[in-house]
């Protein structure tokens, strides 16, 4: 296990959001990324997951795909990374690193609407 500063993992973040195509990084209007330590437990047990399990990030929100005519109504969309999970399972800084990147892609891919299967069928 690593463990970082806050400064410092959300430094990676910054990253990962940075390393995107200008593209895609226009897509991300209206959600904030945000890192925390861990999932409450009612986050976790949105999710399906056990207890116990390791939950690295989580998007809450409305999908792009999902908008509709009253989505500006709507609050903005989160996504969290959950610093702790990570470390947790992580033995280097180059793990940490990539395992945000892993995350970050992974839950910005729920923000554009891809589900659990096409996110594995991508590699997130």
């Amino acid at each position: 296990m690593i463990l970082l500063s806050r400064e410092a993992f959300e430094t990676l973040v910054d990253e990962a959001i940075d390393s995107l195509p200008d593209e895609v990084q226009t897509w991300l209007d209206n959600v904030a990324i945000v890192v925390a330590d861990r999932p409450s437990p009612e986050q976790q047990a949105r999710t399906g997951l056990e207890p116990g399990s390791l939950l690295f990030g989580l998007y809450e929100g409305v999908p792009k795909t999902k908008r509709g005519v009253t989505y500006g109504e709507a609050i903005p969309d989160k996504i969290l990374i959950f610093q702790r999970s990570i470390e947790l399972v992580c033995r280097t800084p180059a793990q940490v690193r990539d395992q945000v990147r892993r995350t970050v892609l992974h839950e910005i891919g729920h923000h554009l609407g891809m589900d659990e299967d096409e996110l594995e069928d991508s590699g997130y």
